[in-house]
């Protein structure tokens, strides 16, 4: 496995963006994987958004070949550092993508999203274009 897809990543594919659509097809061999809390974001706009059902059954057949990665101790203590020294800096992120950093960190995975100028406040996170 080599990346892990940030939550807008896996929206503009579920939302059958081509360019998400694509990149991730070019990208699957290397294998794919999202954060524990990639999943919980994607379940809330399933829960709050229209027509759950379709939603949910279209995310469910994606994470049939999308491989779903749990927190840890670990991660957790990698959250810690990186949290700390973004606060350090005074360039926070969100709790959310900085676990979701933390986590591409801690397997020394690609972060695959569209905000790349966001998550390159990270310190030592690879970071690959939607």
């Amino acid at each position: 496995m080599k990346y892990v897809l940030d939550t807008d990543a896996v929206i503009a594919y579920l939302k059958n963006r081509p360019h998400a659509r694509s990149l991730l097809a070019t990208l699957a061999p290397d294998g794919l994987a999202v954060s524990l809390i990639t999943y919980g974001e994607v379940y809330e706009g399933i829960y709050f958004g229209t027509n759950r059902q379709m939603h949910e059954q279209g995310f469910l057949a994606f994470l049939r070949w999308v491989y779903v990665l749990r927190l840890n101790k670990s991660i957790m203590k990698q959250y810690a550092q990186v949290r700390g020294q973004l606060r350090l800096t005074g360039t926070l992120i969100g709790d959310a993508d900085t676990l979701i950093a933390a986590t591409a960190l801690h397997y020394g995975l690609t972060l695959v999203t569209g905000n790349v100028r966001h998550f390159s406040r990270v310190p030592n996170l690879t970071v690959q274009r939607l």
